[in-house]
């Protein structure tokens, strides 16, 4: 299956002759494989006389490129995994992770089954069309020391999209990038371990490269890809580099400094701030205005009583 998507990422026609050909396999065997690929979400053009392409050309992970464009001083406490299929990169990571504090194991896949998004939901990866990747991160300072990790990752992704040449990004509290109002990114935290001692911290990161109008009607939310956003194609494994480099580095500042270090640079993104929202959270609503965040990555809204704190957990915010 990886091969034959080699072959056809280049968006040009291909016979089932010279793909059976460089694949040693039957033209039936070709048809087989092809009608898998299409059960992944790919668009296959069929043409007679000319051959088989993909609707859209397709740019797949790359490992050895993107450790080509690691800045060196990173290299030796990052470990990189790329794959072709998996239920999930959040659990893959946590398989492939050496344990070693300070240490970042990556994990990328084409293309997930089971990806997790907050609150229970499926993040949706079509084959190809998104970044779907995890990170790994153990710390001995315990849970308490997260606070607004969620926050300082979102600026990351930011910050790589807009080294990619995206403009005008935003920042929905506690884990969305946003264009127009619409999702481009997603992030998820998973935390195991010692409450007070050493425990994992697995970072989950979707970012929307080039999505057809089918995969984002699919979406269930309002979405935008990076495609869109920049007004041309945008570099997956480019993206993939520069995104494990402003992580690392945010991520080792974080050790350091906390949210505190990162919450100035959050506010100046901040979606909402001086506007009317809504939060739910444990099944109650609660309107005000928007107040910006803490010092610990908490959520401030202005309401007739005062000023209040929300922080993480099942809280969901909504522009009233």
């Amino acid at each position: 299956m990886e091969k034959l998507l080699s072959l056809l990422a280049d968006g040009h026609f291909h016979s089932g002759e010279e793909l059976g050909e460089v694949l040693g396999i039957s033209r039936a065997a070709v048809w087989k494989k092809l009608k898998a690929l299409e059960g992944l979400g790919l668009s296959l053009d069929s043409v007679r006389g000319k051959g088989y392409r993909l609707g859209q050309g397709i740019e797949l992970l790359d490992q050895a490129r993107i450790e080509a464009e690691l800045d060196r001083a990173l290299s030796k406490s990052i470990k990189l995994h790329t794959c072709f299929s998996t239920s999930s990169t959040n659990d893959l990571v946590k398989e492939l992770s050496d344990g070693q504090p300070g240490n970042l194991t990556f994990c990328l896949a084409e293309h997930q089954t089971s990806g997790r998004g907050r609150r229970g939901r499926t993040w949706v990866s079509p084959f190809g069309s998104t970044i779907s990747m995890s990170a790994n991160w153990r710390i001995s300072e315990g849970t308490a020391s997260l606070e607004g990790l969620s926050l300082a990752v979102g600026l990351a992704v930011l910050k790589a999209l807009e080294a990619n040449g995206a403009r005008n990004l935003e920042l929905k509290w506690p884990n969305d990038v946003l264009w127009q109002g619409k999702k481009l990114s997603g992030i998820l935290l998973e935390v195991h371990g010692d409450p007070t001692g050493e425990c994992d911290v697995i970072i989950g990161i979707g970012i929307n490269i080039k999505l057809s109008e089918e995969q984002r009607k699919g979406i269930g939310q309002p979405a935008v890809d990076l495609y869109q956003v920049c007004g041309k194609t945008v570099s997956r494994n480019a993206v993939v580099a520069q995104l494990i480099n402003t992580l690392s580095h945010m991520l080792e500042g974080f050790s350091h400094g906390g949210f505190a270090l990162y919450k100035d640079q959050w506010s100046e993104h901040n979606a909402f701030r001086g506007q009317e929202v809504t939060i739910e959270t444990a099944g109650r609503k609660e309107r005000g205005l928007n107040a910006g965040v803490n010092e610990q990555g908490g959520l401030l809204i202005e309401t007739e009583t005062g000023i209040k704190v929300f922080n993480g957990g099942e809280v969901s915010l909504r522009k009233s």
